[in-house]
């Protein structure tokens, strides 16, 4: 059961990646396009909003996962232990009402295009696929979050994520 929930927590990663790759692709070919051809690509800002919309919030909701956000913890450091908890303690309260804060907006959001029917200009997709990744974001950032403040407060570990390792070593 464990294995199935990271699996399924991982497609975040995996959902970043390729539209990283595909953003990618067409921003190079759009630029070829654009400079060697003097023809450009019309539809390709409209793709390239969508796509940085899913890599930010898919992305982040898998640095959350690997604790890999930026933290400045040098004063935290000072502290004891009991007090660095109680920090981190304040610390998640503040990040997952946040969260909680930008779901809910995301929902509305993502319903008043429902609502609308509004869709991109060139392309006409509509606007809740690309928005959606807001809500669903947010709720995976919660997620791996409270996950990992469990891990780190309690040292309890619910599900076991893989960490990858960049550099090779």
């Amino acid at each position: 059961m464990k294995k199935i929930i990271s699996n399924i927590l991982n497609l975040d990663l995996v959902i970043a990646g390729i539209a990283l790759i595909i953003l990618i692709i067409i921003t190079f070919f759009g630029s070829i396009m654009r400079y060697f051809f003097n023809n450009p690509i019309i539809w390709q800002e409209e793709v390239q909003l969508g796509l940085a919309i899913w890599v930010i919030f898919y992305g982040a909701s898998a640095a959350f996962r690997y604790s890999s956000h930026i933290a400045i913890d040098m004063i935290v450091d000072l502290f004891p232990e009991r007090i660095q908890k109680i920090i981190e303690i304040f610390i998640a309260i503040i990040t997952i009402s946040t969260l909680v804060f930008i779901l809910k907006n995301g929902c509305s959001l993502v319903q008043q295009f429902i609502n609308t029917n509004r869709t991109t200009n060139i392309l006409h997709i509509p606007s809740q696929y690309i928005y959606s990744a807001i809500p669903i974001g947010c709720l995976l950032m919660i997620i791996n979050y409270i996950l990992v403040e469990i891990k780190e407060i309690f040292g309890i570990e619910l599900i076991e994520f893989k960490k990858e390792e960049v550099d090779g070593d």
